[in-house]
Parts: structure tokens; sequence; C-alpha cells
């Protein structure tokens, strides 16, 4: 059966939703993360080591990830349209006040609190594109959107970085944080409505509290990976991968700023915020997600991209820049394709009615693997160095791929099931 309210929508108002979304998603994400590249500007200006410095990001992500699912709930009463247009502009406008901070303190409650705005778009963006496009475009939908949040992230980190220069930190900070507010005013001025009567739930959807419909053998196996396993193996494992993968890749590139910094590198701030143009690969990388699954399955694909991130930070113990510059890249790439793959997995078991709370669950896992794991490994680094974060990061990389690999095995899964 066909449900009107689940139809791809005409070309014009496919773009027209893409571009609102990616306006969206590159204002959160470069207000999210622009502290990163002046966190060792913030630890002098402080007098902080990098573990307390890099809490200007980890109390965002931590409140994001709080947020998450008191937000998509409410969105699910309000309107996912209505929480994304008001969210962004919130988020930017305390951007906008961040330089006005008189304390470390006082920023750490301004970040908290943008943090929880943000939610408004992180917690609810895939499902109201799932809502828009519908299940047969969705992988790739999901792609384009993580790409787009890949660009805004690159973007607000390399502006912060070369701004930092001639401006300081507080200046940077703004100057991010007035285009943040140039794209969220422009994705709450074409952001599409909704299609169904219900927002997250079209017309003819029944009522159903669980993530997958009872009696649905197909979206079962696709919930256990393969096996036969239901579909609580199949929430648990890309979450446990948001988690882990997040963490590590957050506190890689939280340390990364002070590693470039300090001796025998001694870069600048704007050369060494240079290493963020690495996210242009993760911008190809999460287009090309859904190819790569369709190629080598989703548990094939999710490895694949688990061991290049790996593969990565490991190229990033090299003393050459070249080489660092090199593995950052690689490290990149892989991430931002598990990223694209474990979303869309998530999103693709959902019933359309569970669909907010399958979404609000997996950015609750993300962003509190990016708060606790980002923290956690700049403490590794600030006290141990960069060879003990890559082992840290490394293994937590290497745990979510055998995760994914466990989905395999039927055994695993039941054992699972019958816990619950």
């Amino acid at each position: 059966m066909v449900i009107q309210a689940q139809q791809a929508p005409e070309a014009t108002g496919t773009r027209r939703v893409s571009a609102a979304v990616a306006a969206a998603g590159l204002s959160s994400f470069a207000l999210l993360y622009a502290p990163q590249p002046v966190l060792p500007q913030l630890a002098a200006a402080y007098r902080l080591d990098p573990g307390s410095a890099s809490l200007a990001i980890g109390v965002a992500t931590s409140a994001l990830a709080v947020a998450v699912l008191p937000v998509a709930a409410l969105a699910e009463a309000v309107g996912r349209r209505r929480m994304i247009i008001w969210s962004v502009p919130v988020s930017a406008v305390i951007g906008l006040l961040l330089p006005l901070a008189p304390s470390f303190p006082a920023l750490l409650v301004m970040r908290a609190v943008q943090g929880v705005a943000i939610a408004g778009f992180a917690g609810v963006a895939a499902a109201y594109l799932a809502d828009q496009v519908g299940a047969g475009r969705l992988a790739g939908a999901v792609g384009a959107m993580i790409a787009g949040n890949s660009v805004g992230g690159m973007l607000g980190r390399l502006g912060t970085g070369f701004a930092a220069g001639p401006l300081g930190w507080h200046g940077s900070l703004a100057v991010v944080a007035a285009v943040a507010l140039a794209c969220a005013l422009f994705a709450a001025l074409t952001l599409p409505r909704s299609g169904g009567a219900h927002p997250g739930r079209p017309p003819s959807q029944p009522p159903d509290g669980d993530l997958a419909p009872d009696g649905d053998p197909a979206r079962t196996r696709r919930a256990g990976g393969g096996a036969s396993g239901g579909h609580g193996v199949g929430m648990l494992v890309p979450c446990a991968v948001a988690a882990l993968a997040m963490g590590a890749f957050v506190a890689l590139y939280n340390a990364a700023g002070f590693r470039l910094a300090a001796p025998p590198l001694s870069l600048a701030p704007a050369a060494a915020s240079l290493v963020f143009l690495s996210y242009a690969t993760g911008t190809v990388s999460s287009s090309a997600a859904g190819r790569l699954t369709a190629r080598l399955g989703r548990t094939g694909a999710l490895v694949t991209s688990l061991l290049v991130t790996t593969a990565g930070a490991a190229l990033t113990l090299h003393a050459s820049l070249p080489v660092i510059a090199l593995g950052f890249a690689v490290l990149t790439a892989g991430f931002f394709a598990a990223h694209a793959i474990a979303n869309a997995w998530v999103a693709a078991q959902a019933s359309p009615r569970a669909r907010g709370r399958a979404a609000g669950l997996y950015t609750l896992c993300y962003y509190l693997g990016s708060g606790a794991g980002g923290t956690a490994g700049t403490v590794v680094y600030g006290h141990a160095g960069w060879p003990w974060l890559i082992a840290l990061t490394s293994a937590w990389l290497l745990l979510a791929a055998l995760a994914v690999l466990l989905t395999r095995n039927p055994a695993v899964s039941r054992a699972y099931d019958s816990s619950l």
C-alpha cells in the first residue's frame, strides 16, 4: 500500500527541503563546534589544562544529549518543522552572546543552553526528512543531511581559526555566530511544512508503540543486522557505534589544536585550523555511504568505515605534518561514512510513529559520546600525550566494529533479546 504522505515530493520541493535542512545543519554544527579551534586560546586566557578547556565543547554536546529525547517528544506535539525554525535561530543568538561571557563558568552555562537549543534541530532533522522524502529515498537524504552538517562543522571551525588571529577568540566566535544566524533565518523562511496530518505519522498509520511493527519479519531481520534477532539489537548496535565513534572523533579533534600548536610543530591558530579541511572528505564519504552499503551490505560497509577511521588515527602518530594531515583526512572520511550508515540503520527500521523517538535515541548516544568521550580523551592527551590518546580512541573504534560483527551471530541476538 502506498501512503500519500510518505511519497517523495516533486523536484522543486525536494530542492527546497534539502536547501533548508542544509542551511539549518550548517548553522547548528558551525555553532556547536566553533570553540574547538580556539581551545588553546581559551586555556591560556583562563589558565586551564586541555581537559578543562575542552568542557567548552563537552558541556554543549552533553546538554544536547540530555535534551534530545524531551525535545523529540515535544516535537511530536508541536511539529518538527516548528521545532527546527525556533531552535536554530535561538542557538545562533546565544552564539552572538558568548563573547560577552564574563567568566569561563558563565561561558559554560551559555554553552549548555546553546546545546539544548541545537537539540531542536539535531533531534528531529532525520525524522523530518523521513516525513518529507519517504522511506525509499531516506538513506540518500540522511547522507546528504550529514554531508551538509559536516560542511557546517568545517566552515565554522575554519572561520573561528582564521578569525582568531586578528580578532582574538571573542571576535572569532562572534563572526561565526553572525554567519550562522543568517543561515538560520534562511532555513526558517524556506523550510517546507511536514506532509502528514500528524507530525510523526501519516494519517493512515495505525498507532504503534514499538520501534518496528510487530509481525514484520523482514524488518525484524533488518533490525538484527541480518540475523534472526529482534529490533532490540538493531537499536543497541548503531547507538553504541554512535557513542564510541563520536567520542573518539571529538577527542582527536579536541586535542589536535593543542598538539599542532605545541613544539615541534608550533603552528599559529589559522594554520592549525587547516586540519578541519579534512571535513571535506567527510562530506564526500557520507554522501557515498548509501552506495557503499549497497555494494558491501550494511555490516560490511559499517565495519569497513570504522576500520578506516582507526587506520587514519594511527597515521597521526607520525611526526611529519603532511602525514598527520593525511591521517586526519582518512579518519574523518571513515567516521562520517560510519555515522551516515548507523544513522540510516536506525531511521530505516523505525515505524513512522516511532521515528522521532528512534532518531532521538540515536542522537542521545551520539552526543553523549561526544561530550563524555571527547572530554575524557582530551584529559588523557593532557596527562599522557598523543600516543595514549590514539590507543584509547582506537580501542573504542575497534569495540564498535566488534559490536557490529556480533549482530551477524543469531545466538548473540537471541541472548540479547531474552535479556530485555
